[in-house]
C-alpha cells in the first residue's frame, strides 16, 4: 500500500476558467522552433544551418560542457532560422514542416542513457541541485516523478494519460535502470496506471498547493544533502521516453491545457513542443483586449504572445486580463465581495468556494521585507524560506547552504509570491541565488 503523506501548509487558489476535460482540434502550423531558454543551464551549440534538411530527432543544437546532450526537432523538414540576439545570444532554432513527419529511427535495445541521450530525452531531466538539465556525467540517488500539478488552472494528468498508460509504465521502466524512480500522486488520482505503477516506490500526497510541486516531494520522501543529486522528470517527459521505447521514434506530443478567464471554451488540445500558440489561440482569446498570454502555469509561466512556441516543459497555456486600464473606486479601501485575499481584508471569505478573475497587476510597489511568517504558512517545506530568501538577496553564500538551498527551485516559491505582502519576486531571486551558488562550486 503506497505510502499517505498529508500537507498543512499551502494555498489552494480558484481561478476562473479551468480547462473542461475535452480535447479540441488544432490546425498544424507552417513553422516549429526550439527555444534553448527552456533548457535552463545549458550553453547551446547549433549544430545544423539554414537550409538544412532534418528529421524528427535530429539534433538542432547540443551543450557547448557536455555535448552528448541533444536538443532535437520536434518535426521533420527545413530549418528556416537560426534567431540571435543581443551578443549573438541563441534565441530559437525554427523549422518549416513539410507536413510528412519523417523521423528518425533508434535502436531501443542500447544501454538506455545512451539511448537517452542520442534521442534528445535525456535534455528533459533537471537535476536538483541548482534546477537545471541534469548533468549526464553524475550518478543521481534518484529520480523524482510527480504526477499531478497542484497550481491553479494546471492540467489535469489523469486526463492526458488516458489510453497512454502502457507507455507511462515503459518509461517508468527505464528510468528506473537509472536509479531508484519515486512517483508522487495526488489523493484525487485513481488511475490503476498511477496507484499500482511498478519500477518505483509510489507515494501519495494530499494537501494544498504547491504539493504538487517535485521539490517538496522530495523535502518529505529523501532530502537532498550536499554532494548529493537527484534528477526529476515531468510525468509527461515519461510519456516521451515511453513512446520512444514502444515505436523507436522520437514523438515529443504534449495535451496542454488552454485555461483563463479570457478563454472561451477552456479545454486541452494536442501538441507539440515548439508549436505555435496561435494555432491554440484562434479562435478562442480576443486578441485585441488586453490580455496576458502565459507560457506555462499562471503561477510559474513566463509572458508571451500569440505569435510564440509552446514551452519544452510547458503543460498549460493560460489567458489572464493584463490589468492595464483597471479602474477601482476607492481601491482597496471599499468592502468588497467578488476579490480574493489571503488575510481577509475583503468579505469574499464569507461567500464560501468560488472562482475568482485575476488580473497580471501586482497592485502595490516592492517594499522593504518584514518577517512576518507570511512565507511559513504556505511553504510546506522543512526550510525557513524567509531567512533563506534573505540570505540569497545578501549573497551568504554559507547560510543559503545551510537553509536549504540546493533543494529548492523558484517554483517551489510560487504561492509564497502570490501572498507576500513586500511584492518582492521570489521566484527570480532563487533563480540568481542557484545560478551563483552554481558558478561558485563549478
Amino acid at each position: 500500500m503506497a505510502k499517505v503523506i498529508k500537507l498543512r501548509k499551502g494555498l489552494d487558489i480558484n481561478l476562473k476558467g479551468k480547462a473542461a476535460l475535452e480535447t479540441t482540434s488544432v490546425k498544424c502550423p507552417g513553422e516549429y522552433a526550439l527555444v534553448p531558454d527552456d533548457f535552463t543551464g545549458v550553453k547551446p551549440k547549433v549544430v545544423v544551418k539554414e537550409g538544412d534538411n532534418v528529421l524528427i530527432g535530429d539534433a538542432l543544437f547540443v551543450d557547448k560542457l557536455h555535448p552528448e546532450v541533444k536538443f532535437v526537432s520536434p518535426v521533420s523538414g527545413t530549418v528556416s532560422m537560426v534567431e540571435r540576439g543581443d551578443r549573438r545570444k541563441l534565441l530559437s532554432i525554427r523549422v518549416k514542416s513539410d507536413g510528412k513527419q519523417s523521423a528518425r529511427t533508434f535502436d531501443t535495445k542500447q544501454d538506455i542513457k545512451a539511448l537517452l541521450l542520442e534521442s534528445g530525452m535525456f535534455a528533459f531531466l533537471r537535476q536538483r541541485p541548482y534546477d537545471v538539465v541534469a548533468n549526464p556525467e553524475d550518478k543521481p540517488k534518484a529520480i523524482f516523478v510527480s504526477a499531478f500539478n497542484s497550481m491553479p488552472l494546471s492540467q489535469d494528468f489523469e486526463y492526458a494519460l488516458k489510453g497512454e498508460e502502457k507507455a507511462f509504465q515503459a518509461g517508468i521502466t527505464a528510468l528506473s535502470k537509472l536509479a531508484k524512480v519515486h512517483l508522487g500522486v495526488s489523493a484525487r488520482q485513481t488511475s490503476a496506471a498511477l496507484t499500482g505503477a511498478t519500477g518505483c516506490e509510489v507515494t501519495v500526497f494530499d494537501g494544498p498547493a504547491p504539493a504538487g510541486n517535485v521539490g517538496v516531494q522530495i523535502n518529505h520522501v529523501d532530502p537532498i544533502n550536499k554532494g548529493e543529486v537527484v534528477w526529476t522528470l515531468g510525468a509527461e517527459e515519461v510519456l516521451f521516453i515511453g513512446r520512444l521505447l514502444t515505436t523507436g521514434r522520437v514523438d515529443l506530443t504534449r495535451t496542454v491545457a488552454l485555461a483563463g478567464s479570457e478563454v472561451k471554451k477552456p479545454c486541452y488540445a494536442k501538441m507539440l513542443v515548439g508549436q505555435r500558440l496561435d494555432t491554440l489561440l484562434q479562435g478562442q482569446v480576443d486578441l485585441s483586449a488586453g490580455i496576458r498570454i502565459i507560457n506555462g502555469n499562471v503561477m510559474t509561466g513566463v509572458k508571451t504572445t500569440a505569435g510564440g512556441y509552446l514551452g519544452a516543459h510547458a503543460t498549460e497555456v493560460n489567458v489572464i486580463p493584463e490589468g492595464d486600464h483597471a479602474d477601482e473606486f476607492m481601491g482597496w479601501i471599499m468592502p468588497r465581495f467578488g476579490t480574493f485575499s489571503t488575510h481577509r481584508s475583503y468579505f469574499s471569505w464569507l461567500c464560501g468556494k468560488k472562482d475568482y478573475v485575476f488580473d497580471a497587476r501586482v497592485k502595490g510597489g516592492e517594499r522593504h521585507m518584514i518577517m512576518s511568517g507570511e512565507y511559513d504558512k504556505v511553504f510546506p517545506m522543512d526550510i525557513y524560506a524567509g531567512y533563506l530568501i534573505k540570505a540569497i538577496i545578501t549573497g551568504d553564500i554559507d547560510r543559503q547552504e545551510a537553509l536549504g538551498i540546493y533543494e529548492v527551485a523558484p517554483e517551489d516559491f510560487a504561492i509564497a509570491e502570490f501572498v507576500d505582502s513586500s511584492k518582492l519576486e521570489l521566484q527570480r531571486i532563487v533563480r540568481q541565488g542557484l545560478d551563483i551558488l552554481r558558478k561558485e562550486n563549478a
